[in-house]
């Protein structure tokens, strides 16, 4: 077994258990520890370092989530295993944010007076959004007379800089950020750059996202569709010698809501290397994790420039803001300079100043903590109600991240399609999971319940639970 002396200090502002966490995870990276090394019990190393279980229990389960170590039941936590090649790996910044105000502990149910709709309301505080608005139109009405920058306006630009950074782990610049009318245009944009860079071949996890295929399909895209496993796509079956690009969705991948572990992504970014390929990272949703702290990026891994990386402000704000945001790196930022000098911005220029206020004046982190909270409320509700009515017929697959639960039920017969159909009807959102491995007579869905009021979450369940379950 190995001994791990960190120097931890109770007086910084970065918690206990996240020093500990950026210590191992850095002695694992640097090779300081070995893969198959054996880690101190959480008993052990609470005793050793005079702080308590739970500070070395957190840190210990957030290097589980992300790949650093793996457990052995009634043996013990171990390093993975994990190959980057013989490149210096960069890590986030110890001193970096990333997400700070999550809180760990388990979240009890509150009541709101939401109702059911697209969006519950009580995500969402229009009043400073309002705020901020206001204060756009009446001190900087000046602004608004012109167009607006091709990038995007440079103050949202700065604040998604510093935000990505200090809760992604992202590492840019605001000269890298384009922003777009949403994800869709964004892909565009992107097209017409990986065809100056001539690639002409995408590939894409199944199951994944399906609309941004259709994008590339339309603008003539070979398209490869690549099986996913627990820890994300399976490499092996992405194209080898030829330049090509691969969309995954590491932190959060949808529809499963798995992670990709740490030795997965350093094996991407060297099969990107080798094939002179470009990796689009989709960090869509990554920041609505509820049993464990947002796992940083992979673009923050990345020290040969192959990452695209994509965000969207639709779920964590309102879907109806069509902002969306791309990194470039620096030579892909360079063609867009040069093959889209004569296009104009299509966002908004209010609506990105008004946002670009709302963040520095910390109503986006705020309005985020509040939302992550309330989903987690309604996650264990869902959840507890799900395993109370839902017999063997059902199972949960995934309820840790997201908008959505994953369900696999027993079809009886029926389509998905016609499922979803029945609970449209019922007033439930539900989901067709096209490219899952279905097995039998079984079929999965996703969930909604983020659409649903709390004080509605109990009586919603048991409502699907007689849907999925009618024969």
């Amino acid at each position: 077994m190995i001994s791990l002396t960190p120097v931890l200090n109770e007086e910084a502002a970065i918690p206990l258990y996240r020093q500990l966490f950026h210590y191992i995870r850095d002695a694992i990276v640097n090779r300081d520890i070995f893969p198959g090394d054996k880690l101190p019990s959480l008993r052990a190393l609470s005793e050793s370092l005079n702080i308590s279980v739970t500070t070395v229990e957190l840190a210990y389960d957030q290097l589980l989530l992300e790949g650093y170590i793996n457990s052995r039941p009634r043996s013990g936590y171990y390093v993975s295993n994990i190959s980057y090649g013989d490149a210096k790996v960069p890590l986030p910044d110890s001193s970096a944010d990333l997400s700070a105000d999550y809180d760990p502990a388990r979240l009890c149910a509150t009541k709101d007076k939401g109702s059911r709709t697209y969006v519950d309301p009580a995500c969402f505080d229009f009043t400073k959004w309002k705020n901020c608005f206001n204060k756009v139109i009446n001190d900087h009405s000046s602004l608004l007379l012109c167009e607006g920058d091709i990038q995007g306006e440079p103050p949202l630009r700065d604040e998604i800089s510093r935000y990505i950074y200090q809760s992604r782990g992202v590492r840019c610049s605001l000269e890298q950020v384009i922003i777009a009318a949403g994800t869709q245009q964004l892909i565009n944009i992107l097209c017409i750059i990986l065809e100056r860079m001539g690639i002409d071949h995408v590939s894409f996890e199944n199951p994944g996202y399906v609309p941004v295929r259709s994008i590339f399909k339309d603008r003539g895209f070979k398209m490869t569709l690549v099986p996913i496993d627990r820890d994300g796509v399976r490499i092996e079956k992405l194209p080898a010698n030829i330049p090509s690009a691969v969309y995954v969705s590491p932190s959060n991948q949808f529809p499963t809501g798995s992670v990709m572990p740490a030795g997965r992504r350093y094996a991407l970014l060297d099969w990107a290397e080798r094939n002179g390929s470009i990796i689009i990272e989709d960090d869509y949703n990554s920041e609505l994790r509820y049993d464990s702290r947002p796992v940083p990026s992979l673009q923050g891994l990345d020290n040969r420039e192959q990452v695209v990386y994509l965000g969207s402000f639709s779920s964590t704000l309102f879907p109806s803001i069509k902002i969306s945001y791309m990194v470039l790196p620096e030579p892909l930022h360079q063609l867009f300079s040069e093959s889209l000098k004569d296009y104009v911005q299509t966002c908004s220029k209010a609506e990105q100043l008004t946002l670009a206020l709302y963040m520095s004046s910390g109503y986006y982190q705020t309005n985020l903590k509040k939302q992550r909270k309330l989903n987690a409320q309604k996650i264990q509700l869902a959840t507890l109600a799900l395993n109370a009515h839902r017999g063997e017929s059902i199972q949960i697959l995934n309820n840790s991240s997201g908008l959505h639960m994953l369900i696999k039920f027993q079809n009886n017969g029926k389509t998905p399609e016609e499922i979803c159909s029945r609970a449209a009807s019922a007033g439930l959102t539900l989901a067709p999971v096209k490219g899952y491995e279905n097995e039998n007579d079984f079929s999965v869905v996703m969930f909604y319940y983020t659409r649903i009021s709390i004080d509605n979450i109990k009586q919603a369940v048991k409502d699907l639970v007689l849907i999925l379950c009618e024969h």
